[in-house]
Formats: structure tokens, C-alpha cells, sequence
């Protein structure tokens, strides 16, 4: 799948690379080389959920629209990390506000029942009175016992799709840096032409000292590491982690669930500013375009949120369910683009 020799228009020059989400919705190859024709420099492929033989044609897809267009695209390997993810599902679970249901470990039959399946560790940490946030803080669980079951109360409803995020509110559960399924997918990346690596809930250098080791042992000294932060524990080490990093990615999903909401613009703010004074380009990522999943134009104030963010220095912008899932890909790359350029034309004229 790698493209390679010929000289081709290069989108990584320009001042900001626009990254969208492999997914349903971007599947065909002739859509996609329409958004590479409208500035996008590449796209994010999520671990979460498949592995790269899973997603060999999809990929196939990409490089075959970037050729066509005359792009050599970035795609960028979204790896599972530490983050605490439910279960498999045999079908989504609708979670109504102010019902019981039930967390249960994910080896168990849930043909017949109606569960969130997750980790014995996760199951483990549960305590009575724990808040609970699933898929990026949708929905919201309340524990109300922990024996003989682990059950809970719903304060914020959804339809559950498997393995989305958990997260338990001022609780860390320790999970492995790189799990085995990214090391099968690091051992096979080069074959799939993976141009950069996204380490999720990066916390210290060390960290990313070590997802550089094993790009090594696996001859992938070219592939970029872009460090997620995505929790106040890395904002604090965030200067350990610049050093290992060639892009920063400011996670605002899980990084909102890390703290109040209110808190969030400043995080963003204290990042950035970061990056800037140490010369580390960093990527925003989170709902730029949230509206356009369902909606062929956005709101107002994304727009706004996207240009403030490259105004601020952002190196890259991306989003995932707008190109991933939603119903207007192509219109959401074009907005990116669009806005992102007016950003870049003000700051140029501020230099």
C-alpha cells in the first residue's frame, strides 16, 4: 500500500495538516480522493475497534484515492494504550436515564442478558458511589452496590456501542502501555504503510520512550509519535513527554473528562502555550465539527473553535465521527480546510 519515489504534490507542506477518520461513511475510494482533493493531508485509523488485517481493504481504499489525487498521505495508527474500554456487546445496550443495570466481567455469556461487559481489574474498582463515564462522557452511571453485583444507577442515558471508553471519575486503573494487540499491529504497520503511531493517555516520557523502543525493534524509525493527552497527569509531565514527541495531540474528549468542563479552554490554552515556547507542533482534535455529523454546515462557534486553535499554533487539526460515521464527510474536510486557511492567512499577517 505505500507510495514511494515519484515526486507528488505533498499536502504535508502546508502550514496545517487536516486529518480525518477512516470509518463507514469514508469508505469509497473515490470520496476519499475527493476530501484529499479538498486539503485533507491524511487520516486516523482507531485500534480501538480493529486490527490492521481487519482493516486492509479500508486502508487499500486510502492509498488508492491518495494516488489518484497525486498525494502522499499521512496515516496515522490510533493505538489502544492504556485507555479503559467495555467489552464486546452482542448488540448495543440502551441505557435509559434513572434504571438499574449491571457491569459484569467480559468473559461472561451476555446472550441473554442485558450487561456491560468489562475487565476483571475494572471490575475490581468499583466502588459504591463511584461516577462512571462511558463513550467520552454520553452517558454517566452512578455504582450502587458492588456485592453480590456490581450494579448501577443511570444519570445520563445513550444507546452503548462495544468498547467504547470508560472512565471512573478521580480513579486511575493501571493498564499496560502497549497492549499485545499493539504490538501485533506495530509489527505489521510497516507492510500497511503507517506514517505516525498515536499513543493514547501519555503521562510521563517514559512512556513514549518505550512505544519508541518497539518501533525500533520493529525497523519503524521513521514513523512519527504523536503523544495523546488526554488527563491532568499529563498536562503536569508534559515536559518529559515534549522531548520524546513529534506531535502533541491536545485530546479534549477524555481530557474534558478529566476535569470540569469550564477548565478544559484553559488546558488547552496552558498546552498550547507550551508547544509554542518549546517549538513542539501539536495537533486539537475533539467535536471541531461535532454539528456536521448530522448537518451539511457547521455551527458558528466550531468554526470559531477551529481558527482560535491555529491561531493559537496548532500544527494540525482533526476530527473523527464527523468523516468516521457522520453523513457529510466531504463537507466537513471542505469547512476544516476553509477556515483552517483563513486562520492561517491572519497569523501570517500577525508575524
Amino acid at each position: 500500500f505505500i507510495i514511494y519515489g515519484e515526486k507528488m504534490n505533498d499536502l504535508n507542506d502546508r502550514n496545517t495538516e487536516i486529518f480525518g477518520t477512516l470509518g463507514p461513511s469514508c469508505a469509497r475510494a473515490d470520496l476519499m480522493e475527493q476530501m484529499f482533493l479538498e486539503g485533507m493531508s491524511g487520516m486516523r485509523l482507531n485500534m480501538s475497534h480493529s486490527g490492521l488485517k481487519e482493516s486492509g481493504a479500508l486502508i487499500g481504499s486510502f492509498f488508492q484515492a491518495a494516488q489518484r489525487s497525486g498525494i502522499r498521505p499521512q496515516l496515522l495508527m490510533d493505538m489502544q494504550g492504556p485507555e479503559i474500554r467495555i467489552g464486546d456487546m452482542p448488540s448495543p445496550l440502551q441505557l435509559k436515564e434513572s434504571e438499574e443495570m449491571e457491569f459484569v466481567r467480559e468473559e461472561e455469556d451476555l446472550s441473554d442478558r442485558c450487561a456491560v461487559p468489562v475487565a476483571g481489574r475494572v471490575l475490581c474498582a468499583f466502588e459504591t458511589g463511584d461516577h462512571v463515564l462511558l463513550d467520552d462522557g454520553r452517558m454517566e452511571l452512578v455504582i450502587t452496590s458492588v456485592k453480590p453485583r456490581v450494579t448501577a444507577d443511570v444519570l445520563r442515558g445513550g444507546i452503548l456501542q462495544k468498547k467504547k471508553s470508560l472512565k471512573i471519575i478521580d480513579k486511575s486503573i493501571q493498564a499496560p502501555v502497549i497492549t499485545e494487540q499493539d504490538r501485533e499491529n506495530i509489527r505489521l504497520a510497516k507492510d500497511y504503510g503507517v506514517t505516525a503511531l498515536m499513543q493514547p493517555f501519555v503521562t510521563n516520557g517514559e512512556q513514549l520512550a518505550q512505544v519508541g523502543r518497539t518501533l525500533r525493534d520493529n525497523h519503524m524509525e521513521h514513523v512519527r509519535i504523536f503523544a495523546k493527552i488526554e488527563n491532568r497527569a499529563g498536562i503536569r509531565n508534559i515536559k518529559t513527554i515534549l522531548p520524546y514527541a513529534d506531535m502533541v495531540v491536545i485530546a479534549r474528549g477524555d481530557l474534558g473528562n478529566d476535569m470540569p468542563l469550564w477548565k478544559l479552554p484553559a488546558a488547552q490554552q496552558e498546552l498550547s502555550q507550551m508547544c509554542v515556547q518549546e517549538g513542539k507542533p501539536f495537533l486539537v482534535v475533539t467535536q471541531l465539527l461535532a454539528s456536521m455529523v448530522h448537518n451539511p454546515y457547521p455551527t458558528r462557534a466550531e468554526v470559531s473553535d477551529i481558527f482560535h486553535a491555529i491561531l493559537d499554533g496548532a500544527a494540525a487539526v482533526m476530527v473523527t465521527n464527523e468523516t468516521a460515521v457522520g453523513d457529510y464527510p466531504l463537507e466537513v474536510i471542505r469547512y476544516l480546510k476553509k477556515t483552517a486557511e483563513e486562520a492561517e492567512t491572519v497569523r501570517r499577517n500577525k508575524m
